[in-house]
């Protein structure tokens, strides 16, 4: 799950950088940068989520 998180948010800086070089009009350039947030967002989660600390069993 590391890997994948960080490699979602090498994914979604690429996403953003290409939306804001190729596309000049207004509409879709943020569309696909909000996309590209959203997928650094859904790596962060799950780079945040495999580096937490396990809970301690009780019993």
């Amino acid at each position: 799950m590391k890997l994948a998180g960080f490699l979602l948010l090498l994914a979604g800086w690429g996403i953003v950088l290409a939306a804001v070089s190729l596309l000049r009009s207004g509409a879709p350039q943020s569309g696909f940068v909000l996309a590209g947030m959203g997928v650094e967002a859904l790596g962060l989660v799950l780079t945040v989520g495999s580096h937490r600390l396990p809970r301690a069993r009780r019993g």
